[in-house]
């Protein structure tokens, strides 16, 4: 049990809200000091922050509008909001990744909810996914190369389809790890250990430079596929690390319990073990899933326009040159809606399944 959640005394829980905060604020000697020192600091940052964001910021107009006042310019981002969401993606054609961002986020509100959790969500992913595959790439009307992808679509179909390719992958890598068979335990670990031991920038690269090399002479592979099966693998190695943690928290006698009712092995972990030891670590499978959403800014060191690269790409707009301040915030802020949703997510999903370890 951590400090956080910890019972309070039986005097405090039951006093007025107004007394609990008191005591919270100025309880000990410490923690009056910590709240003049937080308090010290918003005085400082606040006003002047406040004055950029909203007092002097421009909120329509030009280029030269923004100009002549100090504060921010989000005249900008209303203009290139667009850009920001859909790259070089043809405008008349930008009904086709504002799908392809829906069926994802429909996809992944089913996946996230316990009642849609049934064997028919199975093969609804893949099927979403070439159906956003073939949407982007405009296999039903004008075609649409990869290279003009971008934006909010690009960054939530390498994130779900990596992860959703990473988490099954890591299950068997994470049973092989703890497999009695050495040489199976073995390759395992050199994986586990060889993906984790190496940048994600140098796995990209892999995926450009190394990867064409292996195919057979005179086939070639899409970028954006060659980065999602880099990364994808390299991600299994971290996502099977969380795995194998859960894998451990499971008592050896959940295993032989099963074991004497008849149960074989598989039936054994998919039926006892992984469960159990799935709802163990969803804290981390939720960390670990927010940390690869923002990763997938690093795609830009191989000319994926992301959103994070889109955004900045904006601001080289002749039209409104130099705006970097105000497209890295709204970038900022749908990667915390994104992350901060994730993490409420799964405090409620926690609460839901009853999260605890068995006994």
């Amino acid at each position: 049990m951590t400090v956080a959640d910890a019972p309070l005394p039986p005097a405090l829980a039951h006093s007025p809200a107004r007394h609990r905060l008191r005591a919270g604020l100025f309880g000990t000697p410490f923690n009056a000091a910590v709240t003049a020192l937080t308090a010290a600091a918003l005085a400082w940052l606040v006003p002047p922050l406040l004055r950029w964001t909203v007092l002097d910021a421009t909120f329509s107009g030009t280029s030269a509008d923004c100009a002549a006042r100090a504060g921010a310019c989000w005249a900008f981002v209303g203009a290139k909001f667009r850009f920001f969401l859909f790259a070089f993606y043809p405008p008349a054609l930008h009904w086709r990744p504002a799908l392809v961002i829906l069926l994802l986020l429909a996809l992944l509100a089913a996946t996230a909810t316990p009642r849609f959790w049934r064997r028919g969500l199975l093969p609804a992913w893949p099927a979403v996914i070439a159906l956003c595959w073939l949407l982007m790439a405009g296999a039903f009307a004008t075609p649409v190369p990869s290279n003009q992808w971008g934006g909010l679509p690009v960054t939530l179909l390498v994130w779900s389809v990596c992860f959703a390719v990473s988490l099954p992958l890591a299950v068997l890598l994470a049973l092989a790890r703890r497999s009695a068979m050495a040489g199976l335990r073995l390759l395992s670990v050199a994986y586990i250990e060889l993906m984790r031991g190496i940048p994600m920038v140098a796995i990209l690269y892999v995926a450009m430079l190394i990867l064409p090399m292996a195919l057979p002479e005179g086939q070639s592979m899409d970028k954006t596929l060659r980065a999602m099966i880099m990364v994808a693998l390299f991600w299994t190695a971290y996502t099977a690390e969380v795995v194998r943690g859960g894998l451990q928290a499971i008592p050896p006698g959940q295993q032989e319990a099963a074991a004497a009712l008849g149960l074989g092995y598989w039936r054994t972990m998919q039926l006892v073990v992984l469960p159990q030891a799935l709802r163990v670590v969803i804290p981390g499978l939720v960390n670990l899933a927010i940390g690869f959403l923002l990763a997938t800014s690093l795609l830009a060191v191989i000319g994926i326009f992301d959103l994070l690269n889109a955004a900045k790409a904006s601001a080289t707009d002749p039209n409104w040159l130099g705006f970097y301040d105000e497209a890295y915030l709204t970038v900022a802020l749908v990667y915390f809606v994104f992350g901060y949703g994730g993490s409420r997510y799964s405090l409620w999903l926690e609460r839901r399944l009853g999260g605890r370890t068995p006994k």
